[in-house]
């Protein structure tokens, strides 16, 4: 099941930028431990303490430590064993955290999964997962409601929204959505409440002596195919984040929060937002859904410590003006990533913060879910516009040559490479594509090809990042892959050819415009348009669905005869 690149790996453990942290800090080895081990280590010694928050509802480490066991029990009930995929459709809730570590300690691989998946994107993944048992929130009931008679599922395990909600609001949410989902494939349906019923006692788990190199998570991103890749990554990998967040949120103490808006099926939201900081102490506020014009009355009423989100959530901040003289002094450190943060908007992030009492300024991190999403951050080290600052105590950053191995000289653009223990395992089952990002150079390192240009200051060391290799749009920090959106709209019956650029968006940074030439023998109508448009949206995920469409004769090329993407974007 599992297909890497079988070159051996090897991480460098000190680089040129060791003056910024001790000989331990740079020499400390990763945690020979299971995502599970490294939270349970923690709860057992706070079983009092609160975890998590979940609409005001609170679960201390003890409880979370039992109701985790439960769903391992029950897991294994169902015959789940080491390596076995179970795909979890979750957002922020407290059954996705409960699935994850009960996961993780039974030695089984999480697959998680975006609950506004099309359907389509859903099976293509429990196909080439595996999988045969899933996890599903609700509002997702008809995602995976498609015919599944060519896929291994067995089990649907639903969850409801209102399953940890304090008994008034969940019985409103009941009334109001809740009942409104229907169970998908009624035969291997089964609540959550059933499923923790299947709990049997003294059931034997199987134990490595070395689990750092085994597969642990699968997060889901496109490429430059367009085509959804599985990215595995490996309890070695949370181990070294967890590592890496220690050394860089100074200050940070047990009894901290953090809002947690970034989701669990991706990797800045599940490693960064929620699984480090609870295994630190750190309580996770739990956001399942966020709405931007609502920002302030979140950050009044749980009063965080900790922040991250990409930088269209925070211009959103800046624009909420529904608390009167809100307080912010009780941020420790804001953080800004999952796409690049401009000159203008980080100078009105800070006069925001300012404002309204923050002791500190808007940072920027840097990292792809093929690193675990954090491999540089700027904490207060630098407030040049683009710095991204340094690498992590164990991690290595160089700059080569675009589509190359040879390094440039300090000051030049290249393409961003990293070597770390937070990198990837590789891509499931596709050796090409691991081996084309995960590559052996002269020292004898494994290094990460980002598809990112930046370069390395020559005084300070700074790293700065300048603009994406790839024709990759990012959108509200989610990764859109033109090529997919292509694909999808050529295979219309009235549709010629298809071209998509990412174009400015005042909010959500870039947004894809799809520029379409009809067949001969079909006319450009408004009721055509509409039918292009909902075939496009049926097929693809909302966060992917094209901002404009484009109808024209043809498509502008450049004097070799290739498509013009610049000239159609700077159209707008």
């Amino acid at each position: 099941m599992f297909i890497f690149s079988k070159v051996k790996r090897k991480l460098k453990s000190y680089t040129r930028w060791g003056k910024y942290y001790t000989w331990k800090e740079r020499h400390t080895k990763v945690l020979n431990k299971t995502i599970y081990e490294i939270f349970r280590d923690y709860a057992k010694m706070h079983l009092d303490d609160n975890a998590i928050e979940y609409f005001g509802k609170h679960f201390t480490y003890g409880q979370m430590l039992d109701i985790i066991s439960d769903t391992a029990d029950s897991l294994m009930s169902l015959g789940v064993k080491r390596y076995d995929i179970i795909t979890i459709i979750m957002p922020n809730t407290p059954e996705a955290l409960f699935a994850f570590y009960a996961v993780s300690k039974v030695g089984a691989v999480s697959n998680m999964l975006h609950p506004l998946s099309s359907s389509e994107e859903i099976k293509n993944c429990l196909k080439n997962t595996e999988s045969k048992h899933i996890i599903v929130i609700d509002a997702s009931y008809d995602k995976v409601n498609a015919d599944l008679s060519d896929t291994k599922v067995e089990n649907i395990i639903g969850v409801s929204a209102g399953n940890s909600m304090p008994f008034f609001m969940k019985v409103g949410y009941y009334l109001t959505a809740g009942r409104k989902y229907k169970k998908p494939h009624k035969e291997m349906y089964m609540s959550w409440k059933k499923f923790l019923a299947l709990r049997s006692e003294n059931r034997n788990i199987i134990k490595d002596r070395d689990v750092r190199d085994n597969p642990a998570v699968i997060l889901q991103s496109g490429g430059t195919t367009g085509v959804s890749k599985g990215i595995v990554l490996s309890n070695g990998n949370f181990a070294s984040m967890f590592y890496q967040a220690g050394t860089f949120w100074k200050g940070v103490v047990p009894g901290d929060k953090i809002l947690s808006i970034m989701p669990v099926f991706h990797g800045f939201g599940l490693a960064l937002s929620i699984h480090c900081p609870i295994s630190m102490g750190v309580e996770s506020v739990l956001v399942p859904q966020f709405s931007a014009k609502t920002f302030d009355k979140l950050l009044n009423k749980h009063k965080p410590n900790l922040v991250f989100g990409v930088p269209t959530l925070f211009e959103a901040l800046t624009q909420a003006n529904n608390v009167k003289d809100l307080d912010l002094s009780c941020l420790k450190y804001i953080v800004s990533g999952g796409d690049s943060l401009s000159a203008q908007l980080q100078q009105k992030i800070n006069i925001y913060l300012k404002e309204h009492g923050a002791n500190c300024k808007v940072s920027q991190g840097y990292g792809m879910t093929e690193c675990l999403a954090g491999a540089v951050v700027n904490l207060g080290i630098n407030d040049k516009a683009g710095c991204i600052g340094i690498p992590g105590p164990q991690i290595d950053v160089k700059i080569c040559e675009p589509y190359s191995q040879k390094e440039v000289r300090d000051g030049v653009e290249g393409e961003i490479c990293i070597s770390s223990p937070t990198v990837m395992l590789g891509y499931l089952n596709n050796e090409e594509e691991t081996n084309n990002a995960l590559q052996i150079h002269s020292d004898g390192y494994t290094w990460l090809h980002t598809g990112d240009i930046g370069y390395i200051d020559p005084n300070d060391k700074m790293i700065y990042y300048t603009q994406r290799l790839k024709r990759m749009i990012i959108s509200s920090g989610y990764n859109v892959y033109p090529s997919q959106i292509e694909e999808i709209i050529e295979s219309h019956e009235a549709v010629l050819s298809c071209t998509v650029v990412g174009i400015p968006h005042p909010y959500k940074v870039e947004v894809a415009k799809a520029c379409i030439v009809l067949k001969n023998n079909y006319f450009d109508t408004p009721l055509l348009r509409e039918n292009i448009k909902k075939y496009c949206e049926k097929r693809l995920s909302k966060y992917a669905w094209p901002y404009k469409y484009d109808f024209r004769k043809s498509l502008p090329k450049t004097k070799l005869g290739k498509i013009d993407f610049k000239k159609l974007q700077d159209e707008g």
